[in-house]
């Protein structure tokens, strides 16, 4: 059962992203192509509603008799991001999608989160929001730079490229002999560091070549090759190492398993 089959939990939700508040909404018309997930039934149901289970499609199947030609209760959900979440009713919404209604009266308690969701989110979005959003917390690249756009195909370069501004922090505070702050040394990885590096990167044409990735994909591959060619050659360039990134050996099937696993960060609110 992979993630895209299966309902999104409220938990995962309100655990990877930030909640900024919750108030009851009252009784509302809703969409049902905006329910994507569950309080606690995620494992009954895939991401369709449809039922796992003989017990519960038996019970759908009841349920529908039982409505024939009635209007449904109202069912019970939290909106999180523009989504909704069945507290109550997921046999409900099992028969509204079997039906193909568009629209289905709720109960909504609205939680205010950091970022919009869309009906389409799942597990993966939401790791790889969290970890962009605590990479431009610790770094401060959003205060000293609010138009810098960092991004990678995968959340676990956020982690990485984390290591690298941090061990530019150190580096610059001994070379100053004075700390310096955190904002303060990103600012100048920035402008030193990265801008230098995908400058080379895109005027030697790895980016052009490698165009499923990120600038930041490239630029930690790179940052990679310079790493190791500085350890034979203290004087080695950004040129150099792009060029050493050109000669590796990479799958044929890369591009379509990046492309494939790519997220993006979710919208912030």
């Amino acid at each position: 059962m992979s993630a895209a089959d299966t309902l999104l939990p409220l938990r995962d939700v309100t655990r990877h992203l930030r909640v900024l508040g919750q108030h009851y909404s009252g009784f509302q018309t809703v969409r049902v192509d905006k329910i994507v997930g569950s309080v606690d039934r995620t494992v009954d149901f895939d991401r369709f509603f449809r039922p796992r289970n003989r017990q519960l499609r038996e019970r759908l199947a009841a349920l529908r008799v039982a409505f024939a030609g009635r209007e449904m209760p109202a069912i019970s959900v939290y909106e999180a991001g523009g989504v909704y979440f069945v507290i109550d009713g997921h046999h409900r919404v099992a028969l509204a999608r079997q039906q193909g209604s568009e629209f289905i009266d709720a109960e909504v308690t609205s939680i205010r989160t950091s970022n919009r969701l869309s009906p389409g989110v799942d597990f993966k979005d939401l790791i790889h929001t969290e970890q962009h959003r605590i990479f431009q917390e610790r770094t401060g690249l959003q205060s000293v730079l609010p138009d810098a756009r960092i991004e990678f195909s995968r959340p676990s370069g956020y982690g990485e490229l984390l290591q690298v501004v941090q061990a530019h922090a150190y580096e610059l505070s001994a070379n100053r002999d004075t700390l310096v702050s955190m904002p303060d040394a990103t600012a100048d990885w920035y402008a030193t560091s990265f801008l230098p590096a995908v400058e080379v990167i895109h005027s030697q044409g790895l980016a052009r070549r490698f165009d499923y990735k990120t600038d930041g994909d490239l630029y930690l591959w790179v940052n990679r090759k310079l790493n190791e060619l500085r350890t034979r050659n203290s004087e080695a360039t950004w040129t150099d190492a792009v060029e050493a990134a050109s000669r590796d050996d990479v799958p044929r099937n890369h591009r379509a398993a990046t492309l494939r696993e790519r997220r993006t960060p979710l919208p912030t609110n």
